[in-house]
């Protein structure tokens, strides 16, 4: 179930990946949150993060101009 979608846009590295954290303290094991970040360093933070952390990254997909769209899966 997709919990929320966490808007990061304009924000620059580290902010996506910690407003991302920050969420995924609030969230039930199970549940999914939407990330959209048009940081380029994003593309490389939010996977190593997941990789780093234990949750699913679900998917990544470039959505709009230059904003890529995450969804990741709580796990822990």
């Amino acid at each position: 179930m997709i919990e929320k979608i966490l808007d990061t846009t304009g924000l620059l590295c580290p902010l996506p990946v910690l407003k991302l954290r920050k969420h995924l303290k609030s969230m039930k094991i199970g549940d999914i949150v939407v990330v959209v970040a048009d940081d380029p360093a994003a593309t490389i933070d939010i996977p190593h993060f997941c990789n780093e952390t234990g949750h699913t990254l679900i998917s990544q997909k470039a959505i709009e101009s230059c904003a890529t769209e995450y969804q990741v899966r709580k796990e822990i």
